[in-house]
């Protein structure tokens, strides 16, 4: 027995699998006794399932010679070699912080449906597709139920009233980003798409009931993105534009910002800051539709800035937690909740301005400059 379970350690240690199967969390401490991978335990909750396998504790259960034999001849990297051979470069693959959903969905995709075991055409690719979604209204709380069409021959994603013969809303694939945002939007599928409307930043909050209806709006959505992105900057490499396809918040949360004129007294909103766009936006509440304004991350090259503290006079509270934003234009003065939020907004913060900016960077500045116009 003690030598079973040192074999078992010895395959533990093995680069390969040092991290989940699936979702790349470190040291793995579980199981899949039916695929032979070793997985996190989040994602081992995941494996128990009649169409998936038997999970077990590395540390906790009783391990016998011929389950371990099999461990040695699968493993990780094996699994990725059949279950991942042909995942699309557009498929979003879930990492450890990521939501229940994208994970689930990830597993079953890879192991249930073996969707990426042969080099068919995908059913994320297909160019059309429509369905209900539970939309949130624009200046209401309740969410209420939407058709939406998506057309890869218009580029669009439109949604509906009822049955009406006119689309409510045109999203075009050009600046769609979706991310989950399952806490802020209160449901575990919640789906936060964000576009380019009349020149300014426009949210829709949605989800949907299931998790895989959810997970294939969001894959067809990445397609769509990645064909466009490939056709609009054709010399830039894959690997540069995979980042761009649908982008997650680097960092979200309420800070306290003044006005224009410094001499404002603070006020509480809700910031979003997009890394891969340089854009830090607010607004006065996480679900609201439109953002109260934004400021535009340049690179230190530039003149921009960030830095730690308040100068003295200044009216609000929490001077101990404050940061400012100093552009070519004007200064930012922003007070967080704790230092703790503090520090983890100046390293979020920092770590764009150090970036040299693009191309692209700069197209996307000038919709963000307009949006510091709007200040309250």
């Amino acid at each position: 027995m003690a030598n079973t379970r040192k074999q078992l350690l010895d395959l533990l240690k093995l680069p390969e699998n040092s991290e989940c199967a699936d979702c790349g969390e470190p040291d793995p401490e579980w199981v899949s006794c039916t695929l032979g991978v070793f997985i996190c335990l989040q994602c081992s909750g995941i494996h128990r399932s009649p169409s998936i396998g038997k999970v077990k504790s590395v540390q906790l259960d009783n391990w016998e010679d011929d389950t371990v034999q099999f461990l040695k001849e699968h493993g990780n990297k094996k699994a990725k070699e059949k279950y991942e051979a042909f995942v699309p470069p557009f498929y979003y693959r879930p990492r450890a912080r990521d939501c229940m959903v994208l994970k689930e969905q990830w597993i079953k995709a890879k192991y249930e449906r073996e969707e990426f075991t042969s080099d068919e055409e995908s059913p994320y690719t297909t160019g059309h597709k429509e369905g209900n979604l539970w939309k949130k209204g624009r200046d209401r709380k309740q969410f209420l139920e939407r058709r939406f069409v998506f057309s890869g021959r218009e580029k669009v994603l439109k949604y509906y009233i009822n049955n009406h013969a006119d689309p409510k809303g045109t999203i075009p694939i050009q600046s769609l980003n979706a991310t989950f945002q399952a806490e802020k939007i209160g449901h575990a599928h919640g789906l936060e798409i964000t576009y380019i409307k009349d020149e300014q930043t426009r949210n829709l909050f949605v989800y949907h009931d299931e998790g895989q209806e959810i997970v294939t709006w969001f894959n067809v959505l990445r397609a769509a993105r990645f064909t466009y992105l490939k056709g609009a900057f054709p010399a830039v490499p894959e690997e540069e534009l995979i980042p761009r396809i649908t982008r997650n918040y680097s960092k979200a949360g309420y800070m306290e910002k003044t006005g224009p004129r410094q001499r404002e007294a603070f006020r509480k909103r809700w910031f979003n800051l997009d890394s891969e766009e340089r854009k830090l936006l607010y607004y006065k509440k996480p679900l609201d539709a439109f953002p109260q304004g934004g400021i535009f991350l340049g690179s230190k090259e530039q003149g921009y800035r960030v830095l730690e503290g308040l100068p003295e006079g200044t009216k609000g509270n929490k001077r101990d937690a404050v940061i400012i934003i100093k552009t070519p234009d004007r200064e930012f003065k922003l007070t967080c909740e704790n230092t703790t939020d503090q520090k983890e907004w100046l390293k979020a913060l920092t770590q764009v301005i150090s970036r040299p900016t693009t191309a692209q960077d700069m197209d996307g500045n000038s919709t963000t400059s307009r949006l510091t116009l709007c200040e309250c």
